[in-house]
């Protein structure tokens, strides 16, 4: 089976093989396929988004050999009405660091017991027989500082109570575990491997 991650990420791609570890799987990027189409997220949920992009990719592969497998993921805070949500990565218009610090500062009068969080992710697969889509979340809360060593996205601002550590605070294995997207995998692997 031929898997077209809807990616240039290095890291997701190998959190895909590694994952899936089939001897009968095989997982490209789209730079390994020289794909560079930019499809516009425009959609108003992850699974939108998640699904135009499997899609759209799909479309323009025309080739009936590969499942095109995309996601999207984000962070929803209860206390500012489930934002970011799907505006996550461009939340402030910065980067990862300037996300933190705008979320961090619009929650600093929101007291502990009213910060819940939670990180949504959405796998969309895509051939010619199968459009479904798989969803991970993880609950947490948002810690009032950035902790940890692991700068990526909202970790060092998303805690997880059932560890006591902040994503950021996490060792990369420890957190692949409980994560968002290691939820929605493990029901894509479920789903791969009956299918």
């Amino acid at each position: 089976m031929k898997l077209l991650l809807a990616t240039n990420n290095k890291h997701k791609v190998n959190e895909l093989k590694e994952m899936l570890n089939s001897s009968n799987v095989e997982v490209f990027s789209l730079a390994d396929l020289n794909i560079k189409l930019d499809v516009v997220e425009d959609g108003s949920t992850f699974t939108e988004n998640a699904l135009k992009k499997a899609t759209e990719i799909y479309k323009y592969l025309n080739d009936d050999s590969y499942t095109v497998i995309a996601d999207d993921s984000g962070l929803s805070v209860d206390a500012l009405n489930g934002a970011p949500g799907i505006y996550s990565a461009r939340y402030s218009g910065g980067n990862d660091s300037d996300n933190n610090k705008k979320l961090l500062s619009e929650l600093k009068d929101v007291p502990e017991g009213k910060r819940n969080a939670h990180f949504t992710c959405v796998i969309a697969l895509v051939n010619k027989d199968i459009t479904k889509t798989f969803e991970g979340i993880c609950e947490g809360t948002i810690a009032f500082n950035e902790t940890g060593d692991n700068k990526f996205g909202y970790d060092p601002v998303f805690y997880y109570p059932p560890k006591g550590l902040t994503f950021g605070e996490m060792e990369h294995e420890e957190k692949n575990k409980v994560s968002h997207r290691a939820m929605a995998l493990k029901k894509l692997k479920e789903f791969l491997e009956n299918n």
